[in-house]
């Protein structure tokens, strides 16, 4: 039953070429976001916490502060919606999810940046 569910994922689900990205790096996503009628284009810039899954249902976790507050969305790395992915900077972490960031604030949360793959 695996198998079959596998192969319906791999045939059907188109995969979008995106860039690689892991935990601890800042990426900016552009998505579209429909309203009634009307759609338009939404950015959402953060670090990356998790990616988790495998294939057509892999999903990512991205945080940021935004007025103080923090706010993580967690995205389908397939979804339809999503026009492009960019990474804006490559982390040096030694986590594959780095749920401990938010628990830290101000320089404590930085990140160190690593030399591109």
């Amino acid at each position: 039953m695996e198998d079959l569910v596998k192969y319906v994922q791999d045939e059907f689900v188109t995969k979008k070429d995106h860039p690689k990205f892991g935990a601890g790096d800042t990426i900016t996503v552009h998505y579209e976001i429909k309203e009634g009628d009307k759609t338009r284009t939404q950015s959402f810039r953060g670090v990356i916490i998790q990616r988790k899954g495998a294939g057509a249902s892999e999903t990512f976790t991205i945080r940021k502060i935004s007025n103080g507050v923090g706010v993580e969305r967690i995205l389908p790395l397939n979804m339809p919606a999503i026009q492009k992915i960019e990474v804006n900077k490559y982390g040096k972490v030694r986590r594959a999810r780095i749920y401990y960031i938010r628990e830290l604030t101000g320089k404590k949360a930085r990140i160190k940046e690593r030399a591109r793959k």
